[in-house]
């Protein structure tokens, strides 16, 4: 146990719970600043650790900011992943409650996630890219999966394209509502969702 200045006993973080507590630090500064401008000390400092505890866990700010960037994908994947044996049109408004839901709870996290193609670093895009694309093939697994879509991802060439277009639409929105755009929860799915069933409807 550690001390704090009012003389109580503090637990120490375990390494997951510290590990999360630096991702979430920076998830705030990268949501809030360019790539550039974040330091490691802010982060350190915000976290209450010294600089070589938080080298400890990463390296570089690179692999730091590319650990943020990691943690938003692997979550919006586990909160979308499409339930097996359902319908795309009966599951795609549950999706995207989730998504949105994601969104809301973790307004930062999403943010520092979509300012990484922005980063000058080429491996952080890399890493961004890489999330983006795993994002694709979880729609892509989904609409193949069903009977109606299915087809129409075999017959239409441009689906691929559709559905990556669909996610910067709806990124763009996303941020858009972020930023204070007067549209409930439910408008901004149904939006989403006409978008997508548009470009899917042949």
């Amino acid at each position: 146990m550690a001390v704090n200045e009012g003389g109580r006993a503090r637990r120490r973080l375990s390494t997951a719970e510290r590990r999360e507590q630096l991702l979430s630090v920076g998830a705030r500064l990268f949501s809030e600043s360019p790539y550039d401008d974040v330091w490691i000390e802010q982060v350190a400092e915000i976290a209450g650790v010294s600089r070589g505890l938080l080298y400890h866990y990463f390296p570089t700010k690179r692999d730091f900011f590319a650990a943020v960037v990691e943690r938003e994908s692997e979550r919006m994947l586990r909160m979308t992943a499409a339930a097996p044996g359902v319908r795309v049109r009966e599951q795609l408004t549950a999706g995207l409650d989730a998504y949105l839901e994601y969104v809301e709870a973790h307004a930062h996290g999403y943010r520092a996630f979509h300012r990484a193609d922005a980063a000058g670093d080429r491996s952080v895009r890399r890493v961004y890219r890489r999330a983006l694309a795993a994002q694709e093939r979880q729609i892509l697994a989904a609409l193949a999966a069903d009977p109606e879509f299915g087809p129409v991802l075999e017959a239409r060439p441009d689906t691929r394209l559709a559905v990556r277009g669909w996610l910067a639409f709806t990124t763009a929105v996303c941020l858009e509502w972020l930023r204070g755009a007067e549209l409930g929860r439910k408008q901004v799915r149904d939006l989403c969702a006409r978008a997508l069933l548009g470009v899917l409807t042949p």
